[in-house]
Order: structure tokens, then C-alpha cells, then sequence
């Protein structure tokens, strides 16, 4: 390899890791998204950036393993920065059955998923134009760009509409907190299924033995999700909102424990992942649920205290399990707070 080449493969293997933070830090950030942080701008600027920059690099791979050499500035120049448009140039010219049920699977999401074209626009909207739209109003620039928070909020509302249980949830303080978390969870859960789909290009040597080796340290992992894994990460962990955020537990003592059997208003029971029948949202696999004098409600985990509900939270300042990173992100604990009640 010369020295020209050289360079182009630590350019390529920059882009690609720049991609992968840029990615993983926007999904994060739509995990901060809350009650109290509606601050979306960040993670469209994350995505519409690392989704950008990895297809791009994803073609410049797929161009060279092809062609043996990378494409021109021009072409790269044409392509672009609608990310709509970059996915059917890789679809139509650089993605390739690598022989397992899996291909079909990504194809056909790729190819057709309605609500990926629907995310990926509006992202897509917000890299190209809309990031400016408070300006173009400020200026009465004539041609108004749309406005993405509005169409992200639709695309929210559709879910939250068709969803009863839901629904019901957003009028409750008590469980508030996890319609945002379930709205985000159905975003990243797509937007997972994307990147994984391409990234399978990568892992199993479908668009080069280069682009294999660059992706190790980043998209590899992403190549691994399946249908069982979408969702389930915490990527608030990369995220500086989130480690800067004092998380309010408390690490029960001997005194706690005494008083949790002797005191006649404190109702408790142990539940084993094993022995719970729906869908059990925990990392750990067994919990102890806890009612304080019939109203706030405590779950125990791994010796540490966590408000199930609202007016616990209130009460004894606690972090709620989910914002403490202890329940999967798809999962909801909501469950939980009746059963504690009903102790």
C-alpha cells in the first residue's frame, strides 16, 4: 500500500468512528429526551451528521472494493446530503446478499419500512435546511424550510394516539415519565434496525475485507444487534447530560431492612425474573417491590432503593430504576406499581 493510500484508509477509518460516536451519542440524547429536556436540536444535529457520514463512508468502501479504487470528489459531491437518497444508492448498487435469513429481513426493512423513510426525511430535513428555521422566520426568508420538531412531534403523536394504554399514562404524574421513554424507545428501535442493516455489509465481508477490518472498533457491534436486542441499550451512558446527573439511590442498611419486616405499614415480596409471568424489564433478575404506608412505592435492587412511582420519588428523593439505567429501555416498569400497591 502507498503512501497515498495510506492516508485514504486512516481517512476512511476516521470517518467511520467519527460516524459511530456522532451515532451512538445522538441515540443517547434521544434517550435524555423527557418531561423535562425537549431539547431536540442536539440529537438531530448528531444524527443527521453521523447517518451522513457513515453511508458515505459505507459507499467510498463499497465503491473501492468494487471498482479497486475510491470514487471521485464529483461523485461523492452529487450524492448529496439527502439521507433518503444515499440509502437507495447503496440499496441499488453496494448491498449484497450475504447468505443468511437475516439479508431478507434488512432488505425488505430498507427497502420498505415507512416509518424509517419517515424518520430518515425528517432528520434528513433538519441536516439540510431546517437547523436554520428560527432564522428564516426572524429574516422572512421566502422560502421557509419545514419544521422538523413539528413533523418529530407527529411522528410521536401517531404512536401515542393508537396506543391507549399509552395514552393513558400521559395524564398521570405517576407514570408520565414513561410515555417518553416508550416514545423513544419505538425511534431507536428503528433507527437500530437500520444501522445494524448496514453494518451486516461490513461484518460479513459483503462490501470489502477493508471495510470489514475499519468497522471492527465501531459498527461491528451494531452488525451483531438482532430482533431480541432492538431497544434494549442505554446509550444515555455516552452521553454527558446523563454522567453529570447526580443519581439519587439509596443503599439500604441493616436498620432499613429491620424496619421493612417489623413495620406493620411497610408491605413487601420478593419476584424472581423466573417466576414473573409477563414481560420482566429489569438488568437484574430478581426485585423486591415495596408499599410505604399504602401509597409510595419502593423497589429494591441489588441492595439499592429506587422510587416505582411518583410520590416516592417526591418523598424520599429517589431516582426512578429507569432514569438510574436499571430497567431495558424498551421495557416498562409501570406494571410494578400496582403490584406494590396491591401488597
Amino acid at each position: 500500500m502507498d503512501q497515498k493510500e495510506i492516508i485514504k484508509h486512516f481517512a476512511l477509518l476516521e470517518e467511520v468512528e467519527t460516524s459511530y460516536k456522532l451515532i451512538t451519542l445522538g441515540f443517547g440524547e434521544l434517550q435524555n429526551i423527557n418531561l423535562h429536556n425537549n431539547f431536540h436540536f442536539l440529537p438531530f444535529q448528531l444524527l443527521s451528521q453521523g447517518f451522513e457520514r457513515f453511508m458515505k463512508s459505507y459507499i467510498c468502501l463499497a465503491y473501492q472494493n468494487v471498482n479497486k479504487k475510491y470514487p471521485t470528489f464529483e461523485y461523492i459531491r452529487d450524492l448529496g446530503h439527502d439521507l433518503e437518497s444515499l440509502l437507495r444508492e447503496i440499496i441499488d448498487k453496494y448491498y449484497f446478499d450475504f447468505n443468511r435469513p437475516q439479508y431478507k429481513n434488512d432488505v425488505e426493512f430498507l427497502k420498505n419500512n415507512t416509518e424509517l423513510k419517515e424518520l430518515l426525511f425528517i432528520i434528513s430535513e433538519f441536516g439540510k435546511k431546517s437547523r436554520y428555521y428560527n432564522f428564516d422566520l426572524v429574516t422572512e426568508n421566502k422560502k421557509i424550510p419545514l419544521n422538523t420538531k413539528e413533523l418529530w412531534n407527529n411522528f410521536e403523536n401517531k404512536h401515542l394516539i393508537n396506543d391507549e394504554k399509552l395514552l393513558s399514562k400521559l395524564f398521570s404524574q405517576e407514570t408520565q415519565h414513561e410515555v417518553y421513554y416508550k416514545l423513544n424507545s419505538i425511534i431507536i428501535i428503528i433507527f437500530e434496525q437500520f444501522v445494524s442493516a448496514l453494518s451486516r455489509q461490513f461484518i460479513f465481508n459483503c462490501i470489502g475485507e477493508k471495510a470489514k477490518q475499519i468497522s471492527v472498533a465501531s459498527f461491528h457491534e451494531f452488525g451483531m444487534l438482532y430482533e431480541k436486542d432492538f431497544g434494549n441499550k442505554d446509550y444515555r451512558k455516552s452521553t454527558t447530560r446523563y454522567n453529570e446527573t447526580p443519581k439519587k439511590v439509596h443503599k439500604r442498611t441493616l436498620k432499613n431492612n429491620l424496619e421493612r419486616k417489623l413495620n406493620p405499614n411497610i408491605k413487601f415480596k420478593k419476584i424472581l425474573k423466573s417466576e414473573y409471568e409477563g414481560d420482566w424489564p429489569f438488568f437484574a433478575n430478581e426485585v423486591i417491590i415495596e408499599c410505604r404506608y399504602k401509597h409510595w412505592c419502593i423497589v429494591t435492587i441489588d441492595g439499592h432503593d429506587y422510587a416505582l412511582n411518583g410520590t416516592a420519588k417526591g418523598r424520599y428523593k429517589l431516582e426512578n430504576p429507569k432514569d438510574a439505567g436499571m430497567v431495558m429501555m424498551d421495557k416498562d416498569s409501570g406494571d410494578f406499581i400496582k403490584l406494590a400497591l396491591d401488597l
